[in-house]
């Protein structure tokens, strides 16, 4: 079963010089997502804060984990679960 998230995300087109473009693709690293880059600039833009280890909720720190897959199930379930009564 798919788990719903809070945070709904939706795909623009806008359209940029391809010279520019390709700069922005030129300095993202390997692992870096493009989408990502383009939110937290949005976000700094409008003077948001961004989310670093220090302020993310446990809740965001275990999303992470869990897309990354940086944790086996058991152990997501078991955060689920003391995520679920701290809530």
């Amino acid at each position: 079963m798919k788990r719903r998230t809070k945070v709904h995300s939706r795909a623009i087109h806008v359209n940029v010089p391809i010279s520019l473009l390709e700069r922005f693709d030129a300095e993202l690293g390997f692992k870096e997502s493009r989408s990502k880059l383009i939110c937290n600039l949005m976000e700094e833009h409008l003077g948001l804060p961004p989310i670093t280890l220090g302020n993310a909720s446990l809740a965001q720190l275990v999303r992470h984990l869990v897309k990354h897959q940086e944790i086996d199930s058991t152990l997501e379930s078991l955060l689920l679960q003391v995520l679920s009564k701290s809530l």
